[in-house]
C-alpha cells in the first residue's frame, strides 16, 4: 500500500496528470450527451478539470490526509436541465441509463431539515470516468456529476459569488442571508413554472411537428457540436423537411440510430465543412452544415433523396440543398 501524498506531492502530481483529468472528463461528458439524445433528454452537459489554484488550496485548506485520493472532484460534469421535473430522469441516466460504475449519490432535496439551509439542494454522482483513462496508480479516474436546472444553476453560480468571495468571514451578513432565502424561493417558482408552461406547450395543438422535429435535431446536434446556430434559420428549414419526413411517429428514434450509426462521418463532414473550417471561412458556403437540420438532411440524402429534392424545390435555395449532398457524396 502507498503513502499516502502530502498536499504538495498532491498538488505536484495534479499538474503531471491535468491533461489526462482533462480528457477523462470530456469523454465521460460526450458520452452522456449521446444517451441523453437517446432518451430524448434536453439537457446542456459540459465537462471541466478543476483549476490548479483551487486543487492546491483545497488541499491546504481542508487538510485532507490523503489529499489524492480525498479530493473527489479533479473531473467534474454538470448536467443542467429545463426544469426540476426532469432531474429524476437525469438522475436515472447517469446511474442506470449510462452502465456507469457509481461511487456514491448525494441527493438533498429530502433530507430532513435541508430547507433550513442556506443552499440549494444538492444533487451529485461519483462515477467512474467513461472510457480506459487510468491514473499513475493504474487506477481509474472518477468524475463527480453535478444535476442542477438552469434555474438553480444561475443561483448557485451567483451566491457562490457573493459567500465565497475573498477575505469574507464566514458568517453572512442577515440582509445579505434573507436576499439569498428570498432567491432560493425565486429559483423554485421559476422552475415550477417552466414546467408548468412546457407541458402545456407541448400538449397545445398548435404545438406543432415541425417544433417537435427541430427539438430532436437540436438534441442530437449538440452531441456533435457546441457552436451556435441560427434557430429561426432552422425553423424555416424544417417547415421543409417536415414533408420529406412524413407522418412517422417513430422517425425520432431513428435519427439518433441514423447519427450514431454514422457518427464518425458526420465528424468529419462537420470538422471538414462546419462554421470553423477553411471550406466555410473561404468560400462562405455550406450554411447549413452549422445547423441542426444538417442531421435531418443527411438523414434524408441518405434514405429518401427523392422526397427531400420534390419538397426542397421551389421553397429553398437549390444550392443549399446541392452543397449537402456533395458533403454526403450524393450525386446531385
Amino acid at each position: 500500500m502507498t503513502h499516502p501524498l502530502t498536499a504538495h506531492e498532491a498538488y505536484r502530481r495534479y499538474r503531471q496528470e491535468l491533461s489526462e483529468i482533462e480528457k477523462a472528463a470530456e469523454v465521460t461528458a460526450a458520452y452522456i450527451r449521446r444517451r441523453a439524445a437517446r432518451r430524448h433528454l434536453s439537457c446542456q452537459v459540459s465537462s471541466r478539470a478543476k483549476e490548479i489554484s483551487s486543487f492546491i488550496k483545497k488541499a491546504y485548506r481542508k487538510g485532507y490526509k490523503d489529499p489524492w485520493n480525498e479530493i473527489t472532484d479533479k473531473a467534474g460534469i454538470r448536467i443542467v436541465v429545463p426544469y426540476s421535473g426532469l432531474l429524476d430522469e437525469t438522475l436515472d441516466l447517469v446511474t442506470q441509463g449510462c452502465n456507469f460504475t457509481v461511487i456514491r449519490v448525494e441527493d438533498d432535496r429530502r433530507k430532513p431539515g435541508f430547507e433550513e439551509r442556506l443552499e440549494y439542494p444538492r444533487l451529485h454522482v461519483q462515477i467512474r470516468a467513461h472510457g480506459e483513462g487510468i491514473d499513475a496508480d493504474g487506477v481509474p479516474y472518477q468524475c463527480e456529476v453535478q444535476i442542477r436546472t438552469e434555474a438553480a444553476d444561475v443561483w448557485a453560480r451567483m451566491s457562490h459569488s457573493l459567500m465565497y468571495k475573498p477575505g469574507a468571514t464566514t458568517d453572512i451578513p442577515p440582509d445579505v442571508r434573507r436576499s439569498l432565502y428570498r432567491l432560493i424561493a425565486l429559483v423554485e417558482l421559476y422552475d415550477s413554472e417552466v414546467e408548468r408552461g412546457a407541458k402545456a406547450l407541448t400538449e397545445h395543438p398548435d404545438f406543432s411537428r415541425n417544433n417537435r422535429l427541430l427539438a430532436e435535431a437540436e438534441r442530437i446536434y449538440q452531441t456533435f457540436s457546441a457552436h451556435p446556430y441560427d434557430r429561426e434559420l432552422s425553423q424555416d428549414v424544417v417547415d421543409v423537411l417536415i414533408d420529406a419526413v412524413g407522418d412517422d411517429p417513430g422517425y425520432a428514434d431513428r435519427l439518433v440510430e441514423f447519427a450514431e450509426e454514422h457518427r464518425a462521418r458526420i465528424e468529419r463532414a462537420y470538422a471538414q465543412y462546419g462554421p470553423t473550417s477553411e471550406q466555410f471561412l473561404e468560400h462562405g458556403r455550406y450554411l447549413l452544415v452549422s445547423q441542426p437540420e444538417s442531421l435531418i438532411i443527411f438523414e434524408r440524402l441518405a434514405h429518401a433523396r427523392y422526397d427531400l429534392q420534390d419538397t426542397w424545390e421551389g421553397n429553398l435555395e437549390d444550392r443549399l440543398l446541392t452543397d449537402m449532398a456533395r458533403i454526403w457524396g450524393v450525386r446531385w
